[in-house]
């Protein structure tokens, strides 16, 4: 997702025929069907991505092997697999320890390969942590949130990177996004409050340098390989939906919590009349991209925002957040079905979980209704004969261990959550 994003005219969507929402009918997700796709898919992505050769080690949670590990303690942690609960486990544990071992052994002397949570060893340490926890394996676990809590030391200095070191993949957002992630599942405060917070005091310095050295027109700005991208892989909303995450820091710091605030009322100015938002900072005013190029994907465009506008909504309670929210689900629901594949990141499974969102957010069930289709639509033989294959078709983020999650919190819609992503 690093490269400049270019303009195209080819239909990025199968058309959506899909049954909405009918309040008169009832809605009954084929509970067994799903069961039988997770545990399939769990199993066809760990015999095609192994961990016996770095190209599938390589690529942190987002496409190596690391992900698959994370796909297993997610399915894992389901009630809905209970019996199965053992074995998943075990199998996130061989995955990770592969992987812990290969960080070891080829871990460069790049800041990013170190502190990075998508694309870095953090990543890998953070479900190692979690796993080894789950396991009753403290001992390990404790070893993997001393590396987490050390290597957080390298991100916090503003000189960390000298191409953007604030967003989601390798930068300081990602790192928040792990911390805040390992406080969840270990139910404790595990990486301190206070180094969380020191990341945010530089996350938000550091956009509010380069918004005034930048003249940009809201507080906080931030650039990735010179774009000012503004979707969720490596952009403004997911460091600012990290930002709102973090309630310690906004009770200490108000005029922050107000340039963030102010940040994302600019951000959802962008809005556009479809409900989508742009790519990237060059393409607002007449460099606009024309409505049927659009990127509506979880990594650029409103599949993404969302999480940002509902945290909003959560955080400040005004209506015009899950308004913007609502309408990421409606563009979701018209160009959702993606032909880029079933992943997270630009798939099918991507634009499901916007859905699932909506309705805990809401508890409305045309959502529901909505992300039972779109799950649905993965088995229609139109989509797998004519959908596009992914660089990496069983990792997590572009393939089907992404999938695999999804499908899985469609079957516990009320604790759903993108991985990572949990707003609630």
């Amino acid at each position: 997702m690093t490269s400049k994003i270019r303009k195209a005219t080819r239909l990025r969507c199968f058309i959506n025929n899909l049954p909405d929402y009918d309040s008169t009918k009832s809605l009954t997700p084929d509970l067994v069907h799903l069961k039988s796709e997770v545990q399939s898919k769990a199993v066809l992505c760990a015999l095609k991505q192994p961990c016996t050769h770095s190209r599938y080690l390589n690529g942190g949670l987002y496409v190596g092997a690391s992900g698959i590990g994370y796909m297993f303690y997610h399915i894992g942690k389901s009630v809905k697999f209970s019996e199965e609960k053992d074995d998943f486990l075990k199998k996130c544990l061989e995955i990770i320890k592969s992987c812990l071992a290969f960080a070891k052994k080829s871990r460069q002397s790049e800041a990013t390969d170190k502190c990075g949570f998508l694309l870095g060893d953090a990543g890998t340490y953070a479900v190692a942590a979690a796993v080894f926890n789950a396991t009753g394996q403290e001992r390990e676990a404790e070893a993997c949130l001393s590396y987490y809590k050390e290597v957080g030391s390298i991100c916090i200095p503003l000189s960390y990177t000298s191409f953007g070191g604030d967003e989601l993949f390798v930068g300081r957002a990602g790192y928040i996004c792990g911390a805040l992630w390992l406080n969840k599942e270990f139910k404790k405060q595990v990486i301190p409050e206070e180094l969380i917070n020191k990341v945010c005091h530089s996350l938000v310095e550091s956009g509010r340098n380069y918004a005034k050295h930048h003249r940009s027109p809201c507080p906080l700005m931030y650039s990735y390989y010179g774009t000012e991208y503004l979707g969720a892989a490596h952009g403004l909303c997911a460091i600012l939906q990290m930002l709102l995450s973090c309630h310690s820091f906004l009770e200490e710091n108000p005029t922050a919590e107000n340039d963030i605030k102010e940040t994302v009322n600019y951000l959802l100015s962008l809005q556009t009349p479809s409900g989508n938002f742009p790519c990237a900072m060059d393409e607002i005013g007449s460099n606009a991209r024309r409505e049927e190029d659009e990127l509506i994907h979880w990594c650029h465009g409103a599949p993404g925002v969302v999480y940002l506008m509902a945290k909003a909504y959560l955080r400040w309670k005004e209506d015009k957040y899950l308004n913007s929210a609502l309408q990421c689900g409606e563009v979701t629901w018209k160009k959702g079905l993606l032909k880029k594949g079933s992943g997270i990141c630009h798939g099918i499974a991507g634009s499901g979980y916007v859905f699932l969102l909506l309705h805990r957010l809401t508890g409305d069930e045309k959502h529901l209704h909505r992300a039972n289709e779109f799950a649905k639509y993965l088995g229609n033989s139109k989509f797998l004969e004519e959908a596009r294959t992914p660089d990496m078709p069983y990792s997590l983020y572009e393939g089907y261990a992404g999938t695999v999650c999804f499908l899985a919190d469609l079957m516990e819609p009320t604790t759903s959550s993108f991985p990572f992503m949990d707003v609630f």
